[in-house]
């Protein structure tokens, strides 16, 4: 079976091309969604997950000093000499297991000795234990123009799908109150109309009394 250019894994690294048809807030929820679509015999080689806003995480594990660290090598070493010691049964001509003690015993040793020296180099400068991890804030599901209304049917009832079609666009808000360009807004209005003035409008004061009428 052959697959076409477009199928094929790129070999340098690319941008991957498609259509949001979903975005989930961690891996798994990803990974279920594409297993969902396998399932349903969707063609999944046109779907592609893409992390966003990547971060690295560092957790700390413990904190490190020289028996911490000589526990920790005697223990990376025994499991190897464990290992050699597996083969060397397996493969000598008697299958005598007493090679498996001295295998583990030089195996640990070692590993405890160069566990020692590497801490005695960095101590001072990191003297704890931590593992690291690449996290993404989000993760997006990515599929092929020609696929993608299919799998966002597919997965419509999982939860996170994009539409594919643009937003509407609200129109703006009208503004609240007179414009400040409007001239009537702080004068009193025509004379003759019957409207009082609005409030806060300055009023003249009161001129002399009129004579009294016969």
């Amino acid at each position: 079976m052959s697959f076409t250019q477009s199928e094929r894994i790129p070999t340098t690294p690319t941008l991957p091309t498609g259509e949001t048809v979903a975005t989930y807030g961690t891996y798994l929820q990803a990974q279920k969604a594409v297993e969902l679509l396998a399932e349903k015999q969707f063609p999944v080689r046109a779907v592609t997950i893409v992390g966003t806003d990547l971060r690295m995480v560092e957790r700390v594990i413990r904190r490190l000093s020289y028996p911490s660290a000589a526990l920790g090598g005697f223990l990376s070493g025994a499991w190897f000499g464990l290992f050699v010691g597996l083969l060397l049964t397996l493969f000598s001509p008697g299958g005598s297991a007493g090679v498996m003690l001295p295998a583990i015993l030089f195996g640990g040793a070692f590993g405890l000795l160069f566990s020692v020296i590497g801490y005695s180099f960095t101590r001072g400068r990191r003297d704890f234990a931590s593992s690291s991890q690449i996290v993404a804030t989000s993760y997006a599901v990515l599929c092929q123009a020609e696929h993608a209304h299919k799998a966002r049917n597919l997965l419509a009832d999982t939860g996170g799908v994009v539409s594919g079609w643009p937003q509407p666009v609200s129109p703006p808000a009208p503004p609240v109150g007179a414009p400040p360009s409007d001239p009537t807004v702080g004068y009193p209005p025509p004379t003759g109309t019957g409207y009082p003035p609005p409030a806060g409008t300055p009023q003249p004061p009161p001129g002399p009394p009129g004579p009294p009428s016969a």
